[in-house]
């Protein structure tokens, strides 16, 4: 039996730090095609420690302003504009710890790289297929303006550790909810 948070659905956002709010909407809504839910304002304590004790932040720290996309129909992403009360770190490397990137799916990985370049967008090397476990998939990262990494991912036919798994962790074939 498996000990687990009570109720757990998924991941409901990836909260996404960027230097420049307007370009990552032109990207994420003119590139990758997500679709702009709602926006909040500025979120500051001048006085108290909130931003610190909730956010784990500096207590003078301002968020700008928040963004939240819907990306195809998977996750959403929270997009905001820390203005930091301390110097700010450099984004960790994928190597880094807290190093990450978010992987999408697409159906067609050929047709999605060809429209990422059309884009001006880099893409970092050309796809890779898969081996092992994950045989049957082919993926390539690329990156947004501000340096976060992506990657595109494709299994149209499944991976190989799905034919005998008791679980997948998604599949293209299944509908969606």
């Amino acid at each position: 039996m498996t000990d687990t948070i009570p109720g757990l659905r998924g991941i409901d956002h990836v909260g996404i730090n960027v230097p420049d709010l307007d370009e990552a909407e032109r990207f994420l809504v003119g590139v990758l095609g997500a679709v702009h839910a709602y926006t909040l304002g500025a979120k500051r304590d001048d006085d108290g420690e909130w931003m610190h004790e909730h956010l784990g932040v500096h207590p003078r720290t301002v968020i700008s302003e928040i963004r939240f996309y819907r990306l195809g129909t998977g996750t959403n992403l929270e997009v905001f504009k820390y203005v930091p009360a301390e110097d700010a770190a450099p984004p960790p490397r994928n190597s880094d710890d807290g190093g990450h990137h978010l992987a999408l799916y697409v159906d067609d990985l050929d047709a999605a790289v060809a429209h990422l370049r059309a884009h001006g967008v880099e893409t970092m090397g050309a796809p890779t297929s898969s081996r092992q476990a994950a045989d049957g998939q082919r993926w390539v990262y690329f990156r947004a303006p501000w340096g976060l990494q992506f990657e595109l991912v494709s299994f149209p036919g499944g991976k190989a550790y799905e034919r005998d798994a008791a679980v997948r962790l998604w599949h293209p074939a299944e509908p969606t909810r």
